[in-house]
């Protein structure tokens, strides 16, 4: 049972070879390619639209220099939103569901941001390790601590996607499983637990895309301490 119900989440193979890459690679054929028409169809104008809306929302915050981060976290919201979305649909496989992908996105993205600010303003990085006016007894516990919290941001960034995708379709998994169950002991407990499961699908689709905007959001507020 447990194998059964984890299994959802191993890497999807073809001739024993992982086919992840395949996956990753999916939502970026789905785009719409760039159109030489004068003007857009439907589906063009809203991808700008959503695109535009985005890309303001996240740099209002942002320092002008930071500004030039604007097409990477973009592209970077649109592949995990993508990828997010498609992993609900049947028979399919979720990659950011894998803590690896997670982190191997998360790592290099925070260590830049990171690197920027050592770069720019060495001073300023280096002050947040210790706060002003700090007691000279205490100085190098919080100096402890401020590493410690500074190398757990990327983990948590990670983790955070991971365990909230995980949870989700482990939900969805124990649920649909629970209707084929007691549909031969009664239809209505049966047709309820099907409603719930429609509730939940669409809460795990809300989550798919909170969690897409929250995850470049946090690297956005870690670009702006360091700009």
């Amino acid at each position: 049972m447990m194998m059964d119900l984890f299994s959802q989440f191993a890497s999807t193979t073809s001739l024993g070879i992982p086919i992840i890459l395949l996956a990753m690679l999916t939502p970026w054929l789905l785009l719409p390619a760039p159109s030489t028409k004068w003007i857009n169809n439907r589906l063009m104008t809203s991808q700008s639209w959503f695109m535009t809306l985005f890309t303001k929302q996240l740099l209002l915050p942002l320092n002008i220099p930071a500004h030039k981060w604007a097409f990477l976290l973009t592209s970077l919201m649109v592949f995990l939103l993508s990828m997010n979305l498609l992993g609900l649909l049947p028979y399919t496989f979720t990659p950011t569901t894998q803590l690896s992908i997670n982190l191997g996105l998360a790592v290099p993205l925070w260590l830049a941001t990171v690197l920027t600010g050592f770069r720019n303003q060495f001073n300023h990085s280096l002050a947040h390790f210790l706060p002003e006016g700090t007691p000279t007894p205490l100085i190098p516990v919080l100096i402890l601590i401020e590493n410690i919290s500074l190398f757990l941001r990327p983990l948590a960034l990670g983790s955070r996607l991971t365990a909230n995708l995980t949870a989700g379709h482990l939900l969805i998994h124990l649920i649909s499983s629970a209707v084929t169950a007691i549909y031969s002991l009664s239809i209505m407990a049966s047709l309820l637990t099907f409603s719930i499961l429609i509730l939940l699908t669409i809460l795990e689709i809300a989550v798919a895309m909170i969690q897409a905007y929250v995850f470049v959001l946090l690297l956005s507020l870690y670009l702006q301490e360091n700009t």
